[in-house]
């Protein structure tokens, strides 16, 4: 007995704690436990040898194992790293899935499931067109297609041929006056579209030859002149903030109204949609900005989305109004919203939105949401209405929800071309487009728009147009380019040639009059009233012609009359003949109107006519 007690003693004791919690595990302390217990003495002795070697070879084995699970097990912090990143990527899935689902449940809530739907499957089949386009048979064709379309617009826009000359680097030598002038009156007499006639629609605002004698000289007087330097053009300063201040009260602006000008309405849309983000993410902490356009907005505001990354929904104008649905506006406001949109009047179709109706969506959401009334192409025709004799609707300051105007003053205030002015309710509201670097290097660097340097020649002119013209000019103009596009418009609605045929989109209030047809290919009937010198407006969803009234169609007004009975008549003699032989009412438009349109119209993907405005922008630069 007393050899076991000491042979089990020096086997097992001694050990390691973490040693014997192995040796339990494995069983071996109990099986040595049973193993030496009392036997014959005579046997004792190799019995305990041979027990205490199997014990010591079996502990020398679980202790190799020990050791070897001991090197490969990780450190303790390994499972708390371990931890964080599990937590971490759990969370960032969160995160994920959530973010989805609230965008999920804002578009459904927004369009609907079956406007969701809808948007979902035309997505799809753009991509899906895309990918067909790319195809290596299809994109070889269709390149080539639009390579003769983009030379055909070349030859159009090019001058070529003998006689041509062009200048692609500096002169040696500087030229004459005399040859300066000589050359300015050939590129003035270049073969176009004659607006001095009044045949072209929009584009050109002309208030008159005395009027562009006025603003030659206050051009010329301030030529040099650069509002940056306040210092040095005390006048243009003062002559810009009296511009601004003239338009406020024109649109009735409360006291404490602000405003700025800008090159174009272009840049005063894109400052007020750029306001209204800087202002949002300021005060609400947006990050994702969003606004809520009537389809027929002005492109430039969602030009303003590509460039400051705000997503643009777009809502429709159904007929029989053509005026954006209200309703639709409502759902579409989240907490993502940053700008409400309505047109006075919008440029397609020459209507005017519900913009009380607007005003009081604008209104309803806490703390309020700016709204943003664009009148570029009313501008000076639009407040003048009522006392011109003509019906109005509410849509300038007077209504609590409006926060922003734009107003173009080289439109139907007959200044040169790149003066417009944005409006806005409040100075605090302006204050959210300036820019500010108070640490460059140059100085304090602060404009209060895009540009930087400015011409304080075109604010000269601006300033002249508006001192010449006054109200009593203003009501004038107003009276006889409103009373033209009414006559064009009870014309279409009311001639027996016309009236079947021909049909006005909405009620416009202003100086724009659009019209469709539901019995004739409206883009045939463009391309013929090109032919007889016309610059008319081709628009699509839906194909449409617009005519925007300006003073030198309103003398003119008689003539494109005329020229639409003419132009309906032979278009319905050609659809009578086509029955005859049987090749259906409607024939397949050839004019240039109809084959841009026609693709834009019909294509489900744009990337074809994308390529086909880019070739003509590159086209502008061809010297």
């Amino acid at each position: 007995m007393p050899f076991f007690k000491i042979t089990l003693i020096r086997s097992s004791i001694g050990l390691p704690k973490k040693t014997q919690g192995v040796l339990n595990a494995l069983g071996l302390r109990k099986r040595m436990a049973t193993v030496f217990k009392p036997v014959n003495p005579s046997t004792a002795g190799q019995i305990m040898r041979i027990k205490e070697l199997v014990a010591v070879s079996e502990v020398e084995e679980a202790l190799t194992n020990v050791e070897m699970r001991e090197r490969r097990r990780p450190d303790p912090g390994y499972y708390i790293e371990k931890s964080l990143a599990v937590c971490l990527r759990n969370l960032i899935f969160f995160f994920f899935l959530l973010r989805w689902t609230r965008k999920s449940v804002l578009q459904i809530k927004g369009r609907g499931l079956f406007g969701t739907v809808a948007e979902a499957y035309i997505s799809i089949r753009r991509t899906f067109y895309g990918i067909f386009l790319r195809t290596p048979g299809v994109r070889s064709q269709v390149q080539k297609q639009v390579t003769e379309a983009i030379t055909k617009l070349e030859r159009k826009l090019v001058p070529q041929g003998p006689g041509i000359s062009r200048y692609l680097t500096l002169p040696k030598e500087g030229w004459t006056e005399q040859q300066v002038r000589a050359e300015l009156a050939k590129l003035g007499d270049m073969e176009h579209t004659s607006w001095e006639d009044g045949l072209v629609s929009g584009a050109v605002y002309h208030g008159g030859n005395d009027l562009i004698k006025l603003q030659s000289e206050a051009f010329e007087k301030f030529s040099v002149a650069n509002p940056i330097h306040p210092d040095v053009f005390p006048g243009v300063r003062k002559m810009e903030a009296e511009i601004v201040a003239m338009v406020l009260a024109m649109f009735n602006a409360p006291a404490g109204g602000a405003g700025v000008t800008t090159s174009g309405g272009t840049e005063s849309i894109l400052m007020a949609c750029l306001s209204a983000r800087q202002k949002a993410r300021a005060e609400r902490g947006v990050t994702e900005p969003e606004i809520i356009i009537p389809e027929t907005a002005h492109a430039a505001f969602r030009k303003a989305g590509a460039y400051f990354g705000i997503k643009v929904h777009l809502v429709a104008c159904p007929a029989p109004t053509y005026s954006v649905h209200i309703p639709s506006v409502s759902r579409l406001i989240n907490s993502n919203t940053i700008l409400l949109v309505g047109s006075a009047p919008n440029f397609p179709h020459g209507i005017v939105d519900d913009i009380a109706s607007l005003s009081r969506l604008a209104l309803r959401k806490k703390g309020s949401l700016p709204l943003h009334v664009d009148c570029c192409l009313g501008s000076f025709l639009v407040p003048f209405l009522a006392r011109a004799g003509f019906p109005t609707v509410p849509f300038d300051f007077t209504l609590k929800g409006v926060t922003s105007i734009s107003c173009d003053t080289h439109k139907y205030g007959f200044a040169p071309k790149g003066n417009s002015a944005l409006l806005y309710r409040t100075s605090a509201l302006r204050t959210y487009q300036y820019f500010v670097s108070a640490d460059w290097s140059g100085g304090v660097y602060a404009s209060p728009s895009i540009a930087g340097s400015r011409p304080g020649a075109l604010i000269a002119t601006c300033w002249a147009s508006l001192m010449s013209q006054g109200e009593s000019g203003y009501i004038d103009s107003c009276y006889k380019i409103v009373g033209a596009a009414k006559k064009i418009e009870s014309t279409i609605r009311e001639h027996p040639a016309l009236r079947d045929d021909l049909n006005v989109m909405g009620n416009p209030l202003v100086s724009v009059v659009a019209f469709t047809s539901k019995t004739l290919n409206i883009y045939d009937l463009a391309d013929a009233l090109s032919s007889k010198g016309w610059h008319l407006n081709a628009l699509q969803r839906p194909p449409a012609i617009h005519v925007a009234v300006t003073l030198p169609i309103v003398a003119a007004v008689d003539k494109l009359v005329r020229d639409i009975v003419a132009v309906v008549e032979e278009e319905k003699e050609k659809e009578r003949e086509r029955i005859v032989e049987g090749k259906g009412a409607k024939g397949g438009a050839k004019g240039d109107a109809a084959a841009l349109y026609g693709v834009a119209g019909s294509l489900p993907n744009p990337s074809v006519v994308n390529s086909l405005a880019e070739g003509f922008l590159d086209t502008l630069y061809k010297a």
